[in-house]
């Protein structure tokens, strides 16, 4: 594959041809000037609906809401990024650079609840792109939608690598007496070059600590997001990261394997060989052993976990630890009961 530029604050290399369109262009090498800027440009989103409905059975919930299409927190492996090729763009750079904003979407999702056939149910924010990705500090549309939640009494989980989510403490932490709310952080490596390269406009290692502790410390229930797991790169951290989440309030855990949808392979492996030349051969063994041979299967029952030697000894090293530090031994059941309007008598388990 050939060496693609470094682009300063990007997580992919390139722009892969999107696998819906008939023709590309390509930026000959000749052309690229190393000092140009990517700047991030953003543009409305018309979007009609507030929800996305999930059928998948390896995934716990049935509704999700995001504000936002594409993501700059550029993080190479996203598996999020072969859906920005639905709109006319590519999921390498424009991914990061071309993101939809859906302006209204506080107000869609309130008509959402308004409607006689809704049934309270938990939702998850967000599930493709991060709900708290850098614009989120000026369009503020994830907090108008949890003043809607809030306002309605619905459940919500949430799940970010930005610290960001602790300028709206105050709202969370009413969801969360009304047990309405929880929410996870990921972190994927305590390495700060690793972190810079992998995920480069995410909030650092410690950052993600530190909010983790201020959710904790105002009644949030908060746990950690070990995701994804790469074979070779970070699977040893899994005891130091629990570790570390554990002290800092942590109250449970999971994790997901790395996951290479269409281009996000192409992308990945880039990365790697550009980033980690000296490590990129046993990476990519690694891969294909929890992949059956491959570089991903979408297999359902095997596409967060993996198969195999490797991914079941990762399981068992997840599970001792979490028991270890008392992770995972409470549920934090949500309500759904409490919705205006409505009484179901249920709990929700988010």
């Amino acid at each position: 594959m050939k060496q693609q530029p470094k682009h300063n604050g990007r997580g992919a290399g390139f722009n892969p041809t999107n696998r819906f369109e008939t023709t590309s262009y390509e930026i000959i090498e000749e052309e690229i000037d190393p000092s140009r800027k990517i700047v991030t440009q953003f543009f409305r989103d018309t979007t009609k609906s507030a929800l996305a409905k999930n059928d998948s059975p390896d995934i716990g919930f049935t509704f999700d809401l995001n504000p936002y299409r594409g993501c700059e927190h550029g993080c190479i492996y996203c598996y999020a990024r072969p859906s920005h090729e639905y709109l006319g763009f590519s999921a390498g750079l424009d991914f990061e650079t071309k993101i939809m904003v859906k302006e209204n979407i506080h107000h869609l999702l309130e008509k959402e609840f308004q409607k006689k056939s809704w049934k309270p149910s938990t939702i998850s924010f967000s599930g493709n792109t991060d709900c708290y990705q850098p614009i989120e500090r000026k369009m503020q549309l994830t907090r108008k939608c949890l003043e809607v939640f809030l306002k309605y009494r619905n459940p919500v989980g949430m799940i970010t690598k930005n610290a960001l989510i602790t300028r709206d403490i105050d709202i969370l932490s009413e969801l969360a007496k009304l047990q309405l709310f929880n929410t996870t952080v990921t972190i994927t490596t305590l390495d700060k070059e690793l972190h810079r390269k992998m995920e480069p406009r995410t909030s650092a290692p410690e950052s993600r600590l530190d909010t983790i502790e201020q959710l904790a410390k105002a009644g949030i229930p908060v746990g950690v997001s070990l995701s994804p797991i790469i074979p070779g790169l970070n699977d040893i951290e899994i005891p130091a990261i629990l570790k570390r989440a554990s002290e800092h309030g942590a109250s449970f855990a999971f994790y997901t394997m790395l996951r290479l949808p269409h281009a996000v392979k192409d992308l990945f492996i880039e990365w790697l060989q550009r980033e980690y030349p000296e490590k990129s051969e046993k990476v990519i063994n690694r891969i294909k052993d929890v992949r059956e041979g491959k570089l991903s299967n979408a297999e359902f029952g095997k596409r967060m976990t993996g198969s195999g030697e490797i991914a079941e000894s990762i399981s068992q090293l997840f599970d001792v630890t979490c028991k270890k530090y008392g992770v995972n031994e409470q549920t934090h059941r949500l309500r759904k009961d409490l919705f205006v309007g409505k009484q179901t008598n249920q709990m929700d388990l988010f």
